[in-house]
């Protein structure tokens, strides 16, 4: 979804993650409900959770979203993608009467690590992607505080959840698009392949 954020990271690495997979698909940049006609997947990026939001809204892929994820599309939803994927947010959520998409059954802090000049990196340990540590990289990320239901944490760092599932969604909390590893975005395809929607060569 191209609506606001960071977006050309995404496509880049979508590009070279499918020709890495030799798939034969397109990253397509989403910014109209037009755009979303015959969509496989889809990310929502890092940027500004409440201007995507109201983009999102005014624009109709809001509901086109919520109406898809239903059908199972498979959606990424990084940093603030994350927070839009999330059903409770916190105070500064509520505050800027951010409309969340509600998909994942999980709670969360935005600005969780505090402000830009807070951000860092860190290795994770996540075995479904792979056995070397993947370097995250976090700025002005959110915090999952809990997830319930069918919603299951997916990446801790330390006791922090900074990543959840629910089927087909998944959320993070830090920018794989990045640092530079294409491992999630790999792993993202490979979900959509799963879902028959794509074909590999």
């Amino acid at each position: 979804m191209a609506v606001q954020g960071d977006v050309s990271e995404h496509v880049d690495a979508l590009k070279m993650s499918m020709q890495a997979l030799k798939i034969d698909g397109t990253a397509v940049t989403v910014r109209s409900t037009e755009d979303m006609r015959g969509i496989s997947g889809l990310v929502i990026p890092g940027g500004e959770s409440t201007t995507i939001s109201r983009l999102m809204l005014a624009s109709g892929i809001h509901e086109k979203v919520l109406e898809l994820a239903k059908k199972g599309l498979p959606i990424l939803g990084t940093c603030a993608g994350a927070i839009l994927l999330a059903k409770e947010g916190d105070t500064q959520v509520s505050q800027t009467n951010t409309k969340l998409l509600g998909l994942l059954d999980m709670s969360v802090l935005r600005n969780g690590y505090g402000r830009q000049a807070d951000s860092f990196e860190a290795d994770l340990k996540i075995t479904e992607i792979g056995k070397e540590p993947f370097k995250a990289v976090f700025i002005r990320s959110p915090i999952i505080e809990k997830v319930w239901g069918d919603t299951k944490v997916w990446v801790r760092r330390q006791s922090e959840i900074v990543g959840a599932r629910k089927g087909n969604l998944i959320a993070l909390t830090f920018h794989p698009e990045l640092s530079g590893d294409l491992r999630f975005h790999m792993y993202f395809l490979k979900t959509i392949l799963d879902s028959s929607r794509i074909k590999s060569r």
